[in-house]
């Protein structure tokens, strides 16, 4: 998972920048409106909106927008609907890319994405072209100097985290989606922050690919994250340190 890991660091950091610029506030209140639209307002039911309004409030989104964007989704308050689509294609050197987005004009975002992949050098493709490359996941990276290997394997396996691995200064964490909110509280409970903790689509069959390519495909990626109807993107790139330094 550590190409996946590098890259939600770095989409992390921009995160925080967006966030003073009230872009990933609209991001994020799309995720919760849909989530609530498709399982309901409470969030101890319904786990996908659990997620959604934690992601919110790492990023310190005020609670007057949470609520509204959860009464949105369920119908209490009128407003835009939104429709969730995923777009695959490849990138620079025939990497595998996962668009996810919310949108409330298909055919617009359809456009403007697939003018994003031409520009970057890649190219949209239609739906089950890449999607198979990918499973979901819970994800999690934690700084290595935190916790020593064994102590932090007891700590997830326990809560049911399916692996642990090394990479670089982190250990990073997989899980099903099921036992994600587990494995958040087993780490919460030993005083472990992750710098990473998402549900996101890990690639099976992460491919390796050389520095230039790399830089190639974190600037497609940047420039997908930077469209206003885009949620999510993941690609196979095992994207490595040197290629983050380089780019940043």
């Amino acid at each position: 998972m550590s190409g996946h890991s590098h890259w939600a660091t770095i989409k992390h950091k921009k995160g925080a920048i967006d966030a003073k610029r009230g872009k990933l506030f609209s991001k994020l209140s799309r995720a919760i409106i849909i989530a609530a639209r498709h399982g309901g307002g409470d969030p101890e039911t319904n786990l996908k909106l659990r997620y959604a309004i934690d992601k919110a409030r790492e990023v310190s989104m005020p609670k007057d927008n949470i609520e509204r964007a959860v009464k949105r989704g369920t119908g209490e308050t009128e407003g835009i609907t939104f429709e969730e689509i995923t777009y695959e294609g490849y990138g620079p050197g025939g990497v595998a890319i996962l668009v996810d987005v919310l949108t409330d004009n298909r055919n617009r975002t359809n456009s403007e994405v697939r003018k994003i992949f031409e520009r970057h050098g890649g190219k949209m493709g239609s739906a089950g072209n890449v999607g198979f490359l990918f499973e979901r996941k819970g994800t999690f990276s934690i700084d290595a100097g935190a916790v020593d290997e064994d102590t932090l394997m007891g700590i997830v396996l326990d809560a049911g985290a399916e692996d642990l691995r090394r990479s670089g200064n982190t250990f990073d964490i997989i899980c099903d989606p099921g036992a994600f909110n587990k494995v958040r509280e087993a780490l919460q409970k030993n005083n472990l922050t992750p710098s990473v903790a998402e549900i996101s689509q890990v690639p099976k069959a992460p491919r390796d690919i050389d520095v230039e390519v790399g830089r190639k495909v974190m600037r497609l990626m940047e420039s997908l994250d930077d469209h206003d109807d885009v949620q999510n993107i993941y690609s196979d790139a095992n994207i490595t340190e040197a290629m983050v330094a380089e780019v940043e």
